[in-house]
């Protein structure tokens, strides 16, 4: 095999980005209906979010924004008309401007809908690429044809489904691999920033088994820099050359994963990213320096080789050049089952990808607006940025649990704004493994994570292939897949109900740890599963018990211990005992996050 680990010469175009300061928030609301409500900028007001992720500027837009089925799913358009809905969110972008509220456009990067034929005539995408593209706005048409812009079966008919159904127009899917759709998304990207973005989140990163010339050509010089010609026979390329495929896959049942399909995956996945790098990173910024530009990605119950978007990205290329993250959960973390120890909860989520991106911005998207309390707070204790995508605003409960959480989350800046993870115990992710085809440590991985969650033990996570010696030497014990597990290290031992999770983080400034607290129990529905319809299912359980020693560092004197949660508007001095050099600490009872500060000052006698 080759050394070249990826692609310079075929696939990448030396995209570059000007330094930048890192975004920073702590708080953010995403919206993809409801925001044309009259009370949403009032809300905005009230709970004054630092990001707000609204607005549509790629494909869903472009397809349904001058059809009355735009004013239902995906994106419940204000208007009709692409003039019309243009001018309604610039305006509704300057309004969140004045608030100091950054604005980030949604942009579906490749899933269009529409009907290239019809007895009214072309529909959806294809009446506006047809009749409605507007030269002086986007420029020319890239193509005569919208079908050449789109992902091919080998016969060379476009890639098309039924699954939605919006309009009962069909689903098609553009080619990312296809530079003329890249001039398109290029025309969108200054659209949007027209109409006064911030930066865009960009979603939907499908590759299906495209087979069009583009696919074709890129592929083949994959190969080509990965692999001597010996190499590929195993593959059935005995001329690579001359080769003309018949599947160039993505995700793909790990159970059926071989080499090449992995090969195949690997090469959708950077050539996906080399997309994204040229068109938002290096055309998008150099149209708008600084540009805020971002990744909606899948994650689920951590599948790999199925579901993740990043799965098999080279180390180097994962979130490179990218501000924040957005992750999905899907349907593995929006109900509880307290009877069988499952928590519905994203706390292994936020730490891998905490540790997979050395600490930059992130959420989760859960498919539930019932459990807001704990959504919120497992972001916060785990360096992510809570947002209200599934909460229902409009809903007067739901508003003001949101606008209490993030008020905290404002007052306690110092808590939350740049802090770092601060465990003595690192769990590895088995990343190399699943580079291998192997699932199985993902399964082993959870396995450990949750017993560890389960027994209060303080750990960060981290990619096994970022596991450098500097990288683990701060801390004490490094636990492995596969490998016998170490004696937990840390100055903390904590007793707590099986339901409450822990995470400690030290703050940007000042000598202090913050050692955070989730509850997730609750009064549960009565359908198994279920995610409840809102925050009235909610229905948390007062968690009570929970109590932790802590061993104070040498040289180093306790200052103060403060107790604080949303639900007391005042902090709580906590009164300690001392044994020695252990200090224990009794935690009042709180319904569903709280944080505890440990600040400290230099022993006199050190």
């Amino acid at each position: 095999m080759k050394y070249l680990f990826f692609l310079l010469p075929v696939l990448f175009t030396g995209c570059q980005s000007a330094p930048q300061r890192p975004l920073e928030f702590t708080t953010m609301i995403a919206h993809w209906a409801k925001y044309t409500e009259p009370e949403y900028l009032d809300f905005v007001r009230e709970a004054r979010p630092e990001l707000a992720q609204i607005g549509f500027y790629g494909a869903h837009y472009w397809s349904l924004g001058h059809t009355k089925h735009g004013q239902g799913y995906p994106g419940h358009f204000p208007k009709i008309g692409l003039k019309e809905n243009r001018a309604w969110f610039a305006q509704r972008n300057r309004d969140l401007r004045k608030l100091n509220t950054l604005v980030i456009g949604h942009f579906n990067i490749e899933f269009l809908v529409g009907d290239p034929k019809h007895a009214e005539g072309p529909r959806g995408f294809f009446k506006f690429y047809h009749e409605l593209w507007d030269e002086k706005t986007l420029g020319p048409k890239p193509v005569k044809d919208p079908l050449d812009l789109l992902e091919k079966n080998a016969d060379g008919t476009p890639l098309s489904n039924n699954n939605y159904s919006i309009g009962g127009m069909k689903e098609y899917w553009a080619c990312l691999n296809n530079p003329h759709w890249r001039t398109v998304l290029k025309a969108w990207v200054r659209h949007g920033i027209a109409a006064g973005v911030d930066g865009f989140m960009i979603n939907y990163f499908y590759r299906h088994n495209c087979l069009c010339q583009h696919c074709q050509e890129k592929f083949r010089g994959y190969l080509g820099e990965r692999f001597e010609a010996h190499e590929l026979i195993p593959f059935g390329i005995n001329n690579l050359a001359q080769h003309r495929f018949t599947e160039i896959g993505a995700w793909h049942d790990p159970k059926e994963s071989t080499p090449y399909k992995r090969e195949q995956l690997r090469f959708s996945q950077i050539a996906t990213k080399e997309c994204f790098d040229e068109v938002f990173v290096k055309y998008g910024r150099s149209l708008k320096p600084g540009l805020i530009v971002g990744q909606w990605n899948h994650l689920g119950r951590f599948g790999q080789i199925n579901s993740d978007e990043r799965c098999l990205l080279p180390k180097e290329l994962w979130a490179k050049d990218e501000d924040y993250l957005w992750y999905s959960t899907g349907g593995s973390a929006f109900y509880t089952d307290l009877k069988n120890g499952y928590l519905g909860e994203g706390t292994l989520h936020s730490r891998y990808i905490r540790g997979a991106t050395g600490g930059k911005p992130f959420t989760l998207g859960k498919y539930e607006g019932t459990r807001i309390r704990a959504t919120i707070g497992e972001l916060i204790a785990n360096g992510g940025a809570p947002m209200g995508f599934y909460t229902r605003y409009t809903d007067p409960n739901a508003r003001k649990v949101i606008t209490q959480y993030y008020q905290f989350i404002r007052r306690h800046d110092r808590i939350y704004r740049r802090n770092q993870p601060a465990a003595a115990n690192v769990l590895l992710f088995p990343r190399t493994a699943v580079h291998a085809g192997n699932v199985e440590a993902v399964q082993q991985f959870l396995k450990l994570g949750d017993r560890l969650l389960d027994r209060h033990v303080l750990f960060d996570i981290l990619p096994d292939d970022l596991a450098t010696k500097n990288a683990l030497a701060r801390y004490g014990a490094v636990f492995r897949v596969g490998q016998p597990e170490p004696q937990p290290a840390g100055p903390f031992s904590i007793t707590a109900p099986k339901t409450v999770r822990a995470s400690l983080s030290q703050p940007a400034e000042g000598d202090a740890l913050h050692l955070h607290f989730v509850n997730y129990n609750r009064t549960e529905p009565k359908n198994p599963r279920s995610a409840g319809g809102g925050i009235h299912d909610e229905k948390p359980i007062t968690a009570e018990g929970v109590r932790f020693t802590f061993t104070l560092p040498q040289g180093k004197t306790l200052d103060r211990v403060t107790f604080l949660t949303p639900e007391q508007s005042q902090p709580q001095l906590l009164i300690t005992e001392t044994h020695e050099q252990r200090i224990i600490v009794s935690i009042p009872n709180f319904l569903v996050y709280g944080v505890v500060e440990l600040t400290f000052r230099p022993s006199k006698n050190p």
